[in-house]
């Protein structure tokens, strides 16, 4: 069974998670399916961006927790190991740009994905929790990587350890998300996102998204270093070339992601 519906619309492979009776929570197979998805991304050359989303009410309401206390299933070490740790390493070390549109709630590991793409829609009606104090377990899927500099230390305490329910314009002002859309727009206002980032100098953009990463550990020394050095190599592409080209000869640049 296919617990990801994806399909490639221009440059973008537009994913939606599609466990829709059970809120998109994932199993095994649907998270295996989403890697796989991933990694697709990842070796194709005409996909140049990524548009995550899911179908029916809900984003993602993190783990299937019946699979979770199964004592024939992986287990919560396979499931963080196998499942999300791969998921969230792949959202962030893939050279092209992630848009995210959170269509409903987004709980849990659900929430923590859409934290670790790169530009995140959220759609009025949705919202996101921590809910992992709710039941015993710490967040996990980068979720005390990345909402801690989202939104300040205190703010992503309170968050994890009550499990607030935080609404879409709730995440937007603590600078959780890019921004909230209207429900009936949020599909086309990520979409077209997804789609201009997709015809912008991919290699620029995968360079961006690598020192983004660095700079949470880095010191400022260092990351001037880093940036130096992918500087460099950001100035050798074929987009560079053409970008500088088209604004002196003061017409639109034709990116084609080299």
């Amino acid at each position: 069974m296919s617990f990801i519906d994806a399909k490639t619309q221009g440059g973008v492979l537009v994913i939606h998670l599609n466990r829709p009776d059970k809120f998109n929570s994932f199993n095994r197979a649907m998270a295996l399916q989403l890697i796989a998805e991933l990694d697709k991304a990842s070796s194709e050359k005409a996909i140049r961006a990524v548009l995550l989303t899911a179908n029916g009410k809900a984003f993602c309401a993190g783990q299937d927790l019946a699979e979770a206390m199964d004592k024939e299933g992986p287990g919560i070490e396979r499931i963080v190991n196998e499942h999300y740790n791969p998921i969230i390493t792949r959202l962030r070390k893939l050279q092209k740009p992630v848009v995210c549109a959170v269509n409903g709630v987004a709980a849990g590991a659900g929430a923590n994905i859409a934290l670790a793409c790169d530009v995140v829609f959220a759609a009025k009606s949705s919202s996101f929790i921590q809910a992992f104090s709710k039941i015993g377990l710490i967040p996990d899927s980068g979720g005390t990587f990345f909402l801690p500099k989202l939104v300040g230390f205190g703010k992503a305490s309170a968050l994890m350890l009550l499990g607030d329910k935080v609404s879409a314009a709730d995440a937007d002002s603590m600078g959780m998300i890019y921004k909230v859309v209207d429900d009936d727009k949020l599909m086309e206002t990520a979409s077209a996102c997804a789609q201009t980032l997709s015809q912008m100098p991919t290699k620029g953009i995968a360079l961006t998204k690598k020192l983004l990463n660095e700079g949470a550990t880095n010191n400022l020394e260092q990351q001037l270093q880093r940036e130096k050095e992918e500087q460099v190599i950001a100035a050798s592409t074929f987009d560079y070339n053409e970008g500088v080209n088209a604004f002196l000869e003061k017409r639109q640049p034709t990116f084609k992601g080299e």
